[in-house]
């Protein structure tokens, strides 16, 4: 069982990495600044974050990670072309999580 687990925590955060990064190559921005790798690091957690809470079935607070990621980019969200690519990146890795987690439930009840 501990290695479902971890095997789902390896697919969201190594596989969603890629998978965020060929839907988002078509919608490339230009640099603004920030930290480098930030934004991948960021995609990792919050898809831990997200696979874990499925994980415990606790879907409601799955907005906790959007609100938190809107507040720290309020600012630059008022730019539709990054407000489109934001939403783009954030829907499709917390989507991609989402499906792990509910494909990792359902495996572990056949089991």
């Amino acid at each position: 069982m501990m290695l479902i687990y971890f095997i789902s925590y390896i697919v969201v955060a190594v596989l969603g990495h890629f998978f965020v990064r060929i839907i988002l190559k078509k919608y490339l921005l230009p640099e603004k600044g920030g930290l480098e790798k930030a934004g991948a690091i960021i995609g990792i957690l919050e898809r831990i974050f997200t696979l874990t809470l499925v994980l415990i079935n606790q879907y409601e607070s799955l907005a906790l990670i959007l609100t938190a990621k809107t507040i720290a980019r309020f600012e630059e969200l008022k730019d539709r072309k990054f407000a489109e690519y934001y939403l783009i990146g954030t829907l499709s890795s917390v989507l991609f999580a989402m499906l792990v987690g509910i494909f990792t439930v359902w495996l572990l009840k056949i089991l």
